[in-house]
């Protein structure tokens, strides 16, 4: 499974946190600049985590609506492991739906 994480400069243990429930491929792009992301959401990404405490907004509408283009999930959550693992327990069921096998307890 992969995930595209928008925001942050450093993720910190984020990503050895996401490898623990089989998220294999951590893909990262600073909030800083709406040019970071110039055409489209790289590809084979089964979802998004866009950390929205630490993100450009211009950054944010782009990757939204090339999430929306592409039936990709978003997960929006601050930048700590706590809040992305209770968001991805709340939206658990939108991830099946894309044919994520996510089961967290």
């Amino acid at each position: 499974m992969s995930v595209l994480i928008v925001g942050g400069d450093h993720l910190g243990s984020i990503p050895k946190e996401l490898n623990k429930i089989d998220v294999t491929d951590v893909r990262h792009i600073t909030g800083r600049s709406g040019q970071k992301i110039r055409d489209e959401i790289p590809e084979a990404i089964d979802f998004i985590i866009m950390l929205c405490d630490f993100v450009n907004h211009n950054l944010a509408y782009k990757i939204k609506k090339s999430a929306e283009n592409k039936d990709i999930p978003i997960l929006y959550a601050k930048r700590s492991w706590a809040s992305i693992y209770q968001k991805m327990k709340e939206c658990q069921s939108q991830l099946r739906k894309a044919g994520l096998p996510l089961v967290l307890k």
